[in-house]
């Protein structure tokens, strides 16, 4: 046998240690099981979502539904060019407050409702994975939009929201009981304020969350659960005696 044939054998021989090396496909018991799981996997972590993302994102469905059908296209039809499509869509709708047209937060808000409930619905049942960047050029338009919009000084959706002063906690705290139920709704809307925390991160907030500085200067705040980003917080004596979170 010559120096060739030896090669041939030994890379033939690799190629078939190789295939017999790769996982057999799974017997019709296993896979049943295994979309079982999954199917519970998904029912677990909508089970677990805050009702608020839950209303959400069965709100943007069907403002989906409502594209695919005037567009006649199938609701499983996520792709790039339909959710390009579905931004130009959304932009022309009206928005919540009469006279208005679709907030550019709402529209990005929907294209994220969308794509989470696709990649989900077409997992399970017709076992597609959509791409991790399926939304990027839908997005880029809707930004185009964004600086068009802004440089025609046009105005959409009801804005920011009016930012808790000072004097807006005064008058608050003046209507607070003098009891514990008082010093309770003192402490928490005090404390929300010096930590500029979002409504969930006050409201998981706990006991061992919050310790004394060891300095005497104040409060530490351990921010666990954070849609942006876990933090620790120091909150000093404020200038206010009666609106101090530290005292109350």
């Amino acid at each position: 046998m010559t120096n060739t044939d030896l090669s041939v054998t030994a890379s033939t021989t690799n190629r078939q240690t190789a295939a017999a090396a790769r996982p057999a496909p799974f017997d019709a018991a296993t896979a049943a099981r295994l979309d079982q799981l999954d199917h519970e996997a998904t029912a677990h972590v909508d089970d677990n979502r805050p009702e608020k993302t839950r209303k959400g994102y069965s709100a943007d469905w069907k403002a989906w539904l409502r594209f695919c059908a005037e567009k006649n296209l199938p609701p499983a039809a996520v792709r790039t060019g339909t959710l390009v499509a579905f931004v130009e869509w959304c932009w022309t709708q009206p928005g919540q407050r009469r006279g208005t047209l679709t907030a550019p937060s709402t529209i990005d808000r929907r294209v994220t409702g969308v794509v989470v409930t696709a990649h989900r619905q077409l997992k399970l049942q017709l076992q597609l994975q959509l791409q991790e960047d399926i939304a990027e050029e839908a997005r880029a338009l809707l930004k185009a939009k964004v600086k068009q919009m802004e440089k025609d000084g046009e105005s959409r959706g009801n804005g920011s929201a009016d930012a808790l002063l000072v004097r807006h906690m005064e008058k608050v705290a003046a209507t607070l009981p003098g009891n514990r139920f008082g010093t309770r709704d003192l402490s928490l809307m005090t404390l929300h304020f010096a930590i500029a925390g979002r409504e969930h991160e006050l409201a998981w907030l706990r006991l061992r969350d919050v310790t004394e500085d060891p300095e005497g200067r104040g409060l530490v705040v351990d921010v666990r659960v954070s849609k942006v980003k876990p933090r620790k917080v120091a909150v000093p004596f404020g200038s206010r005696a009666h609106l101090c979170p530290v005292r109350a």
